[in-house]
């Protein structure tokens, strides 16, 4: 099942706003302001594979996904495409097991068409076994995630 997650301090907020909280708990969480020092964007996607099934995630990451990401990287929409895995299993809180940070040349890029229906049907002319690994890339998982990040200039005065 995919799942998103929740943190428990942002439930805890939410309930303190409608409980009558008021404005200091809203402001508490109020989503960070993006720094103007630079365009980029970067969006984490976080994935958490069933125990047993990290080397098969992967393996279908790679071929049928980076592929797509590669190519919107090459048109320009992407700046770059990273993956990551925890060196140990249990590494921080151990919600995820694998990790793709995509940082965007703008908001503008990060918001624009992906027009990744047109390339998965150029790159995949067999679509049907495209279908059914991606399917089983996402059968796999017990939870999938993404957190647009705003990156906080700590410098400004």
């Amino acid at each position: 099942m995919i799942t998103r997650r929740v943190s428990t301090m942002g439930m805890a907020a939410f309930a303190l706003v409608v409980a009558g909280g008021g404005q200091e708990a809203a402001a508490m969480q109020a989503p960070a302001a993006q720094s103007t020092a630079m365009a980029e964007r970067t969006v984490w996607y976080f994935y958490k594979v069933r125990w047993g099934f990290q080397e098969e995630f992967v393996a279908l990451f790679k071929k049928n996904h980076l592929p797509v990401l590669r190519a919107q990287q090459e048109a320009g929409r992407m700046a770059a495409v990273r993956t990551f895995a925890p060196t140990y299993h249990g590494d921080g809180r151990a919600d995820w097991t694998f990790a793709v940070a995509i940082t965007f040349p703008s908001a503008a890029a990060m918001a624009s068409p992906s027009n990744e229906e047109a390339i998965v049907k150029r790159l995949y002319p067999d679509q049907a076994t495209f279908k059914k690994e991606e399917q089983r890339r996402f059968e796999i998982l017990d939870a999938h995630w993404d957190v647009p990040l705003n990156e906080l200039d700590l410098d400004k005065k």
